[in-house]
This record gives C-alpha cells, sequence and structure tokens, in this order.
C-alpha cells in the first residue's frame, strides 16, 4: 500500500493507493504515515491540484475501492454521475439507485465514502436545498460547492 499527502485549501488529504488505483482520500489534522508514492497517487494529487485551480472538472485517475458493501457501491458509483458544478438531493440519489425510502442509508453510505473528492459527496444536499452532513465537515463541502459554482471566496 502507497500514501502520501496534499495540502489544500481546506486542509491535508491522505491519499493512498495499490498498484491497481487509488484506493482512499480523506482529510486528515497531520501526517501520521511516511510517504510512500507510487504513479497513482501522484496523478491524483496532480489532478486534485488541477481541479483546486478550476483548471479540472473531472478526474481521470483509477480508483480501486477495496471495502464497502453492494448498497454502499451502488450508492457512490451513483455520486460519480452527478456532474461538476451540480448538485443532487440524498432523494435523488435514492431514487437513481432504485430505493426511494432509502434516503437515510443513502446518507451513510456517503458518509463512508472512501475516495473524498474525486468520488463527490459533497455534491448531495438535503431535499430543501441545505447542506448537511459530510465527513469532511460542512464547511469543507461548502467550500467545494462554491468552488464548482465559481464563486470566489
Amino acid at each position: 500500500m502507497y500514501c502520501d499527502y496534499l495540502l489544500t485549501p481546506i486542509g491535508w488529504l491522505e491519499i493512498s493507493a495499490d498498484e491497481i488505483g487509488i484506493t482512499g482520500v480523506y482529510f486528515v489534522e497531520t501526517q501520521t504515515k511516511m510517504s510512500a508514492p507510487n504513479q497513482w497517487i501522484e496523478q491524483a494529487k496532480d489532478e486534485l491540484l488541477a481541479y483546486f485551480e478550476r483548471k479540472r472538472k473531472h478526474f481521470d485517475v483509477p480508483l480501486h475501492i477495496l471495502n464497502g458493501t453492494s448498497f454502499q457501491r451502488k450508492c457512490w458509483d451513483a455520486l460519480l454521475t452527478i456532474p461538476y458544478g451540480k448538485t443532487r438531493s440524498y432523494y435523488e440519489e435514492a431514487c437513481i439507485i432504485g430505493n426511494p425510502k432509502a434516503v437515510r442509508a443513502v446518507g451513510g453510505a456517503n458518509h463512508h465514502n472512501p475516495i473524498s473528492i474525486i468520488i463527490p459527496c459533497h455534491r448531495v444536499i438535503a431535499k430543501n436545498g441545505t447542506l448537511c452532513g459530510y465527513g469532511g465537515g460542512v464547511l469543507r463541502k461548502e467550500f467545494l460547492l462554491q468552488l464548482e459554482a465559481g464563486d470566489e471566496e
């Protein structure tokens, strides 16, 4: 397993990968592991930097999700269909995966998304349009949505 860190405008990201692709992107407060990057981490860092500079709207780095139930994976796949700069409600995501009554479960699955930003769970909002819940914190969610909307800080 490989690991490295990237300082972004909203804090440190810990990026992990294996030989197949990116396995994790998490917000962290400090660097706790020895850096050992590989080609996928370097590609992810380049793509994430371009994203934060508003020069990239989608990611090409391969992903390799190691864990997750079939329900979680279905939710994470649905997240990948939300276009840059757009949002979707938890209810809409539940409908897309074919289970409109699973709104809370969708929120739980999104909270366990192992690859922040690249799998854009920050694009999911409450049905009434409010920002609610985000593993990285609502302030980071707001920043990412404003970044994608083109709003200046």
